[in-house]
């Protein structure tokens, strides 16, 4: 366990980072493993894996429900200094973990070939999408084993052993991509069906790897029967704080399988196109996105610890580092976003138009995405994810209406969808702003602590 209650925050924000920009970049490696041998199949094969992948975002939300609300619950009973609380909130989102895995695989099963036929071009991409999904599914829903003992190291102020097990899995999944895919070494190419295949036998070692350094090495939080019985009391206080924050990304899903449809009318070369494109988006906002996790605990410990002052400067000194990363890497997308496409540099040439069209113009809402995600990783440590979910909402009026008109429009081309993308994202900056800004200034009063203002 790490007391983040004392000491430099910015120090505290960049060792807790540092590994987990690491493990992120690596596990979201999985879909561009993927992506990089499927790309030698075809457009289909392309924009089938990647608008099946876009399930990953649905299983993405049931996992936040249990991250956060696991995550946030452990480090304010860390910052309480309360141990046993600590360890009833983790053996609960152990039992919650299967409840969710086991919806996974029926849902997904059962679902699967409807959501194909709603977002694919044409049969052989859905054709392609079903086939990936149905030995991706397992390795979904083993995800919900690794995030619960992932949150449970993160409340504690531990990120590292996660970020290894995560490299290890993708350095497997790398080996086993094109031994599955492409049939090398065995004569026996299983295509779309050995990606999803390499993903899920990765998955299934990285639980197995992760419960044995709990089981030896985690002393603070620990695997107990008397506590494994289902706790509704508890269950309770894991969802409130974690559905809403599950609701974030179960609407970043809606968003992206609108965009496929929309895409869809100009051929499955404009979906593959876009499955690159915001694949490689969704790397690069990697960084970002550790920073926003890393504040979270940090914060979370000092508001369990009765210390706002210094959750409040964990959120300027987060959106600090955060927004100088995401300056860089915009720079670096304006001028040569075709060096993030490089490895896909073999598909179709428009393809490859498509991707670069949409990373360099989605790019120009890099710094505020970053600030989203700071937004979101404070609302999460103050136990209130609500606000967060209602800006995230905010973008189906903003942006959903708006690109479903546009699309009906003569002379719609995508590239407008993307400049839509972008100008909406600003408002949700501004919105999960102001309301942040609301939730301490509220917060400061009812503790009777004088309210200081955000940083401008």
């Amino acid at each position: 366990m790490q007391d983040l209650t004392q000491g430099s925050i910015s120090k505290h924000i960049i060792r807790l980072a540092a590994p987990m920009a690491a493990g992120m970049i690596f596990q979201t490696m999985y879909v561009l493993i993927d992506l990089y041998f499927v790309s030698r199949l075809g457009d289909a094969a392309i924009a089938g894996v990647g608008a099946a992948a876009n399930v990953q975002f649905l299983v993405l939300a049931l996992t936040q429900i249990l991250t956060v609300g696991t995550m946030v619950l452990i480090s304010h009973a860390v910052g309480r200094k309360d141990r046993a609380d600590a360890n009833i909130i983790f053996n609960q989102g152990v039992v919650l973990s299967a409840s969710c895995a086991a919806i996974t695989l029926i849902g997904g099963y059962a679902l699967t070939p409807t959501y194909m036929r709603l977002v694919a071009a044409d049969a052989v991409t859905a054709a392609a999408g079903v086939t990936y999904l149905r030995y991706y599914l397992p390795g979904l829903a083993l995800q919900f084993a690794l995030v619960t003992m992932g949150a449970a190291l993160r409340g504690t102020g531990i990120t590292k052993p996660t970020m290894v097990v995560q490299v290890l899995t993708v350095v497997l999944n790398a080996i086993l991509a094109p031994l599955l895919i492409a049939g090398w070494g065995t004569g026996k190419p299983l295509g779309v069906a050995g990606a999803g295949l390499a993903s899920s036998l990765s998955i299934g070692a990285g639980v197995v790897m992760l419960l044995f350094y709990f089981v030896r090495n985690e002393k603070y939080v620990a695997f107990d029967a008397a506590h494994i019985q289902a706790r509704l009391d508890q269950w309770k206080r894991i969802l409130k704080i974690g559905l809403p924050a599950g609701g974030e990304f179960a609407l970043m899903a809606v968003f992206i399988g609108m965009n496929y449809v929309i895409i869809s009318r100009f051929g499955a070369h404009a979906q593959a196109g876009y499955s690159i494109g915001s694949r490689v988006m969704q790397s690069i906002f990697l960084p970002a996105m550790a920073i926003a996790f890393a504040a979270s605990p940090v914060a979370g410990q000092n508001v369990g610890a009765g210390k706002p002052e210094r959750a409040r400067e964990t959120f300027a000194k987060a959106g600090m580092i955060g927004s100088t990363l995401m300056i860089v890497l915009t720079v670096m997308c304006q001028f040569r976003a075709e060096w993030f496409l490089l490895p896909f540099a073999s598909a179709d040439p428009e393809v490859m138009r498509v991707g670069g069209e949409f990373l360099q113009i989605i790019s120009l809402n890099f710094v505020a995405s970053g600030i989203i995600f700071t937004c979101s990783g404070m609302f999460q440590a103050l136990g209130n994810t609500l606000p967060s979910l209602l800006s995230s909402a905010s973008r189906l009026v903003t942006f959903m209406a708006p690109a479903l008109w546009l699309s009906r429009r003569p002379g719609f081309e995508l590239r407008h969808l993307w400049y839509l993308s972008v100008a909406t994202v600003f408002l949700q900056m501004l919105t999960s702003w102001l309301l942040l800004r609301r939730e301490f200034d509220r917060r400061a009063k009812t503790a009777g602590v004088s309210a200081v203002s955000l940083p401008a």
